[in-house]
């Protein structure tokens, strides 16, 4: 079976509070992209049965150690709850950067988890699917979904939205600099929004710059100054609403379909041009 595991952005991003759990509740608009990596999971049932589950990886790899990877960590989770499971080979190509802010591990280990389930007829509605997502991280449960959602809690509490940006196009921008997410989260202090994030984007685009905010960019601005000049030069070519993705270090432009803006930056900086029309 072959997937196409997808990113997503962060559309405001409020730190809310810190759990008793040491994690952090939060309020963002979750909306997927089409950029993807490329999965394929080779069941038992294929002619040359694997003895043991392995993971291949080609593209981009942020480290040897495989034993950290998403799909991997998904099979064993499985694995951990269903005793006998059979072995699988796991082939993964990672076009979507690492430690980005783009949730590219996430949505591998997500779409792992719903191939698994297919491919070994284990049976598992959405909703306990979410629940083992959880267990690998928390923005994982979003793409058991993968529909645009107000993301709350850790990321697990999920409200439904009628949301599209059919009308624009979106790109992504990559300085290559990784982003600690703990570190990043060490830096904020939380608080509760004065305006809940709902009624935010409800308004016209052009009033989402003042009030629709992400925590993290103080604290990677003030860090890294380069990312904050790539969400300047968004605006001044013409962006309708430009910001940091996650705790970065991806940086988003939202631009009319009809527009096309002239980007400039460094030749090392990974560039995109998406689609902002829902697959």
């Amino acid at each position: 079976m072959v997937q196409f595991p997808n990113c997503k952005i962060n559309i405001g991003l409020r730190v809310v509070r810190k759990r008793t759990d040491g994690f952090h509740d939060i309020e963002s608009l979750f909306y997927p992209l089409p950029f993807v990596d490329a999965l394929e999971i080779i069941g038992p049932g294929a002619s040359a049965k694997p003895l043991s589950t392995r993971l291949h990886q080609t593209g981009f790899i942020a480290t040897d150690n495989t034993s950290e990877n998403f799909c991997l960590k998904a099979y064993h989770l499985l694995a951990g709850h269903h005793p006998g499971l059979p072995a699988v080979d796991i082939h993964l190509h990672k076009a979507i950067p690492m430690g980005a802010g783009l949730g590219g591990g996430s949505s591998d280990g997500a779409f792992a988890l719903k191939m698994l389930n297919k491919i070994l007829g284990l049976g598992l509605s959405d909703q306990q699917l979410r629940a083992y997502a959880l267990n690998l991280g928390s923005d994982c449960p979003f793409f058991i979904r993968n529909q645009p959602c107000i993301a709350r809690g850790r990321g697990d509490e999920m409200e439904a939205l009628k949301f599209d940006l059919k009308a624009y196009k979106i790109i992504i921008i990559n300085p290559g600099i990784h982003i600690n997410t703990r570190w990043a989260f060490q830096q904020v202090t939380p608080s509760v929004p004065d305006q809940p994030m709902r009624e935010i984007i409800e308004k016209p685009m052009e009033q989402w710059r003042q009030t629709l905010v992400n925590d993290f960019e103080i604290p990677v601005f003030a860090a890294y100054p380069e990312i904050k000049v790539i969400k300047e030069e968004l605006y001044k070519t013409g962006a309708r609403y430009a910001s940091m993705s996650g705790s970065g270090s991806t940086v988003y432009g939202i631009f009319d379909k009809t527009e096309k803006p002239v980007i400039r930056f460094p030749s090392h900086y990974f560039i995109k041009e998406l689609s902002g029309e829902l697959q």
